[in-house]
Formats: structure tokens, sequence, C-alpha cells
């Protein structure tokens, strides 16, 4: 009974997975775009926690869902989007974005091979398992140094991304605090002396 609710589960999450993601790509309008790959993102977190990857499930919907993607979804609701010049440069593009989509498939073709990825399924773990530990371990043991190279990569794109989109102050009001307290009376009030005239 539980292989089958689990089958059942499996195979609903990936159908909607891969719907999902074609939507992404294929919807004109993208704040639908953004809602679509949120439930991506939900079916993914499924299929992590049928995994036994239960820390990386709820770190994909924490993170991802409840603040990359609500951020996301703001940013494109406010910006305006000129669809029609999105449609002009299509198919100026379709062939580099074949080229990458071809290239993409024969990478993904070789990953999931039988030599490189088992199709069977994982075993069972006990109720002492603990996911965070075995990816710690993993994370911190054996994968240290790429590790570590990501986060330098990252930390360069965040300077650059900054660097890139500072432009410096415009129109920016501030106060000379010296300048003001080393005034001097003459140079801000003007005293004239008006003759008092008596009407006739």
């Amino acid at each position: 009974m539980y292989n089958w609710l689990t089958d059942c589960v499996f195979y609903v999450a990936a159908a909607l997975l891969v719907v999902s993601s074609l939507l992404v790509i294929t919807s004109r309008n993208p704040v639908r775009s953004v809602l679509f790959l949120v439930l991506c993102f939900f079916c993914s977190s499924i299929l992590w926690m049928l995994l036994e990857a239960e820390f990386l499930a709820l770190v994909l919907i924490f993170v991802y869902v409840g603040a990359v993607m609500t951020l996301f979804l703001f940013v494109v609701m406010m910006l305006h989007i000129d669809l029609e010049k999105l449609k002009t440069n299509f198919v100026r593009y379709l062939p580099i974005g074949a080229l990458i989509v071809l290239g993409m498939i024969g990478l993904m073709g070789y990953i999931i091979a039988p030599e490189h990825f088992s199709l069977l399924a994982p075993a069972h773990h006990g109720a002492d398992y603990s996911n965070i530990k075995e990816l710690g371990t993993a994370l911190y043991t054996h994968y240290v140094y790429p590790f570590e190279l990501a986060a330098v990569i990252l930390i360069v794109a965040i300077i650059s991304a900054i660097s890139l989109a500072h432009r410096g102050p415009r129109g920016r009001k501030s106060q000379d605090v010296p300048s003001q307290l080393n005034i001097q009376r003459n140079d801000r009030v003007r005293l004239v002396d008006v003759p008092a005239e008596k009407k006739e």
C-alpha cells in the first residue's frame, strides 16, 4: 500500500513539474510565468521529500518560494515589460537558443545515463537517519573546495551587480556644517536704513 501510494505521488508530482516547467517558458504573461515557477518549486520539493531529503525540500519552499519568488513576483508586477519588443527579438535569437537547448539536452542525457545515474529506487533509511548530517558531512569533507569556490563566485557576482547598478548620487542635498558654523552676520543679513516719511 505504501509503495503504491508513493508511486502515485511521484508520478503526479513529476507530471505537474514537467507541465509547469513548459508553461514557465511558453506563457505570454510574465506574472503567470512566475506563478508556474512557484508550482515547479512545490513539485520539486515533493520529489525531494520522496527521496528522504527533508531539509532540501523545506529550504526549497521557505527560501525560494517564500522569499526569492515573492521578490521576483513583486518586481515583475512593478516593471512595465514591453512584450511586443520581446517578440520582435525572438526570431533573431532563436538559433542561439536552439543551440543552447540542444546542448542542455545532450548534457542531461549524459548525466542521467545508466552508468552515471542509477534508475533504481533509493533505499529507505531508519528512524535515526539525519539528512542534514549527511549533507553537512558530504559538503564539508568531499566537496569543501567546490563549496568554497561557489561562495567566492557568488560574492564576486554580488559585488559586480552592486558596481553595475550604482550610479552615484543624483541631486542629493546635503548640509555643509563647517561653512554654516563659520558664517558671519554680514554675509547673510543686510541692514537697510530707510528714512521715515511723514504724510502731509
